[in-house]
């Protein structure tokens, strides 16, 4: 049997239903496949136009045995599992869907900071075990005298921004293309080189893209410039922070904590180090969901791709061909 111009090659949700209704309201078939490698891929999705994609790799080894392929559509913001170049150089669009999460993304990373800051999880916790003192907290800080800073002042950024500057932190902001023409910040966010930012921030929330520039932005280089005491909050991407530096700044206490949605390696191994630690919360990479924003994201995702079938513009375009 023959494939169908539009696959989902790989999706962990329960169900696809969205994709169903719209890919049938636009008169198209498809398939949901559970694709983990790119052999699986290539052995599967051969003949596709369109692919939907959450995690299988894709690179120029699947667009060389698949040279139907003419788009893919991340389930996501993201796109570092896309070999951008390669993908551009076989006239592959790639699409994401940059805006479905926004507001969960933001929410989640100032829950997290709030629960470092008021050392909320921690209390709870000892208190269950039958410890009742809040002096096991100490110290604790008054978060409207914190300086936050943001790496990557995108659209999640700006939005964690505008969250913490309601409780009356002073915000600040370090970007690499801040000053590219079209990009609009919030006017409370004071923009600052990186190295001020580590050293001045009390918490520091990255919000940036994972690059092979960006990638272990924060490393034993910059835990040591750190404040006494300062907190370290990731819900972009996990190759951003270098956790073996994590692991040492948390044991000989440069840091005051961390909070982590995302890691290199998912699911986190039971066995690592970063799990010994009372001071830092690691959640299994849900910042990005609410009932909501699952919806929006399975809907904009089916959508690019009939989008593109009926040759239209696509809204979400991540490379240029």
């Amino acid at each position: 049997m023959n494939n169908p111009k539009i696959i989902i090659c790989d999706c962990d949700h329960k169900d696809v239903n969205i994709e169903k209704r719209i890919f049938e309201k636009a008169g198209m078939d498809f398939r949901w496949l559970h694709c983990k490698s790119e052999k699986e891929v290539i052995e599967q999705c051969r003949g596709a136009v369109a692919f939907l994609n959450q995690y299988a790799p894709m690179n120029e080894t699947v667009f060389k045995a698949v040279p139907t392929l003419k788009l893919i559509v991340r389930y996501g913001v993201g796109v570092d599992n896309v070999d951008l170049h390669a993908a551009t150089r076989y006239g592959i669009q790639v699409c994401n869907v940059p805006d479905y999460g926004t507001n969960e993304v933001a929410d989640h990373a100032l829950t997290l900071m709030l629960c470092l800051i008021r050392k909320a999880c921690l209390m709870c916790n000892l208190t269950k075990s039958g410890v009742w003192d809040y002096q096991r907290s100490i110290p604790v800080h008054r978060i409207s005298d914190l300086t936050v800073g943001i790496l990557g002042v995108g659209k999640i950024g700006s939005a964690f921004a505008k969250r913490v500057h309601a409780l009356g932190c002073k915000v600040i902001g370090y970007d690499p293309d801040c000053k590219k023409p079209g990009r609009v910040f919030p006017d409370y966010v004071e923009f600052v080189g990186k190295d001020q930012l580590i050293e001045q921030s009390d918490v520091i929330s990255l919000h940036c893209s994972l690059t092979s520039e960006s990638q272990n932005i924060i490393g034993k280089n910059e835990f040591c410039k750190m404040k006494k005491g300062a907190y370290v909050i990731n819900v972009a991407r996990g190759g951003l922070i270098d956790e073996a530096a994590l692991d040492k700044a948390l044991e000989n206490g440069q840091i005051g904590g961390a909070a982590l949605d995302v890691l290199k390696n998912e699911p986190l191994d039971k066995a690592s180090p970063l799990f010994r630690h009372r001071n830092i919360l690691i959640t299994p990479h849900m910042a990005w969901y609410s009932e909501e924003s699952a919806e929006e994201l399975k809907r904009k995702c089916a959508e690019e791709a009939v989008r593109f079938m009926k040759n239209e513009k696509v809204h979400y375009p991540v490379n240029k061909v």
